[in-house]
């Protein structure tokens, strides 16, 4: 299983970069190969200074090796292996009308002293984050990936959607991250799903990516705006800074396994603002957004 999901990311980290270039019409990915001392390493591919995108990063990893005290004790586990991969990406455009976008898919196997496998699962999703809300854009995003699950398990997209709302959440500040999407982990064998069907399931909704989030990018990019809107996204980053800092056991992993701390930390922005107690304008555009991000509704 994790050669062939291990392949799978090559290939669409591949599609991913392609169509992202596309969409920006002057910048393209730059390539970064990297090797981990205690085993594997990854292919970084980071875009900057584009036509649409300020700074964004599609990364790809296989890192495997003894795994760290520290996450024995949290997996509970003594004298265990790993090998975990997966297909990291985070794109913050220029104009704030177009929305940050984050995604992720991964295999994890764990090993005994033997080198049986002890436990093994998927995990990933895929969650926007806009600074101005378009509704259609919030419900398009929203349907390819509900339409993704629904290929799999009519009851997927509804679960997921709502632990995709309650993991992206800054608990600090009472609100979400972003307008949420997907969010799925621990994906074991069970009577209902095979390994097998857990490889279909996570490989379909990476393949909907591009088809969530591009049609967005392409409709946005090129709308006006002023000083003060970019300002605004600039604070917004700030949470999206915070979350990733705090909160995210993604990036905790990495910093705990020895991880490439450039890839690690490709998620954070390049220009961001903190604002001393800012509060947006009562019945602004970005009251708006606020409002939802405090109170998530169901966009489908």
């Amino acid at each position: 299983m994790k050669d062939k999901f291990f392949k799978y990311i090559h290939e669409l980290q591949d599609q991913i970069t392609t169509a992202l270039e596309r969409v920006d019409g002057k910048a393209t990915f730059q390539e970064d190969l990297w090797e981990r001392p205690e085993g594997g390493g990854g292919r970084t591919r980071v875009i900057e200074n584009g036509n649409v995108f300020e700074k964004g990063g599609v990364n790809i990893s296989g890192v495997h090796g003894k795994l760290p005290d520290s996450m024995q004790k949290y997996f509970g586990v003594e004298d265990a292996d790993f090998f975990a991969c997966g297909l990291s990406l985070v794109l913050h455009p220029t104009n704030p009308m177009v929305p940050t976008v984050h995604a992720n898919w991964r295999y994890f196997e764990m090993y005994d002293k033997d080198g049986n496998i002890v436990d093994q699962w998927f995990g990933g999703g895929q969650d926007l984050t806009p600074y101005y809300l378009f509704e259609e854009d919030a419900k398009h995003f929203h349907q390819v990936s509900k339409t993704a699950c629904d290929a799999h398990n009519p009851e997927f997209y509804t679960k997921y959607k709502a632990r995709c709302d309650d993991y992206f959440y800054n608990s600090h500040r009472n609100e979400g991250r972003g307008i949420g999407g997907l969010f799925f982990d621990y994906c074991k064998a069970s009577e209902e799903m095979t390994m097998e069907n857990w490889y279909d399931f996570v490989t379909e909704v990476g393949d909907s990516f591009v088809e969530a989030y591009v049609p967005i990018a392409e409709k946005r990019k090129d709308l006006p705006y002023t000083d003060a809107q970019r300002k605004w996204q600039e604070i917004r980053r700030g949470r999206y800074v915070e979350f990733n800092l705090v909160h995210d056991k993604g990036t905790l992993f990495g910093l705990k396994t020895n991880g490439r701390i450039e890839s690690i930390l490709m998620s954070l922005p390049p220009h961001v603002q903190w604002v001393y107690d800012h509060n947006p304008e009562p019945g602004s555009e970005e009251a708006k957004l606020v409002d939802v991000l405090q109170n998530p509704i169901a966009w489908i």
